[in-house]
């Protein structure tokens, strides 16, 4: 297995706790609000099915989609991260797994999302994690993507009040929309908006369909 997926285990398996309590009152962005609100809306207008919220971390975003009615549950790398959010969300399914290779039957979601989860991903992996995603949604299926933007890549010793090491990949939005191509994705919906206080980078958030 790759180190780094070795090392990102180990980071978030210990901040988990810590970071369920940092984080998920945070998540009050209203991009992060709206980019998810869209999509849970184009989901509603098809032919419904789960959603799959794809490096779930403790849960706070797939109790999210849950709350606007959509057929959520969370797949996550860390199994501590997984035991955090089967605590906090007890109605909600959590699983332990890689978006490198999903246990997840081909065809089986209705919708995805990776919501800030493949930041620690190289560019190498990216097309990896692109196809598995890929495979598992139906056709029609939509995908939402939302991560750091820009050329940057940053290293993480300390974070959530714990040491930690981690990789931080910024990628650029025209650079995310070749490689999605390349997965076999359409474009359906792009936002993008510049770093707030404290934060690092700029963001943005992909939407993409899996032709029918």
């Amino acid at each position: 297995m790759s180190s780094y997926l070795d090392t990102t285990r180990a980071s978030y398996d210990t901040v988990a706790a810590d970071y369920h309590t940092l984080v998920a009152p945070r998540f009050d962005d209203p991009f992060h609000r709206a980019v998810i609100g869209l999509l849970g809306d184009l989901l509603a207008a098809g032919q419904g099915g789960p959603v799959g919220d794809l490096g779930c971390g403790p849960g706070h975003v797939t109790a999210y989609l849950a709350e606007l009615g959509m057929d959520a549950f969370g797949v996550d790398l860390s199994p501590e991260m997984v035991a955090v959010a089967r605590t906090e969300y007890p109605g909600l399914r959590f699983e332990t797994g890689s978006l490198l290779g999903l246990d997840l039957p081909d065809g089986e979601l209705a919708g995805a999302l990776a919501f800030y989860s493949l930041v620690h991903t190289p560019a190498e992996d990216l097309p990896t994690a692109f196809a598995e995603i890929h495979r598992v949604l139906a056709p029609g299926g939509l995908f939402l993507y939302a991560f750091k933007s820009g050329n940057d890549r940053y290293h993480l010793t300390q974070g959530y009040g714990h040491p930690l090491e981690l990789d931080v990949y910024c990628y650029e939005p025209a650079r995310i929309h070749e490689l999605l191509a390349a997965a076999g994705f359409g474009e359906v919906a792009t936002l993008t908006r510049p770093a707030l206080d404290g934060e690092k980078t700029a963001q943005a958030f992909l939407i993409v369909r899996k032709p029918q």
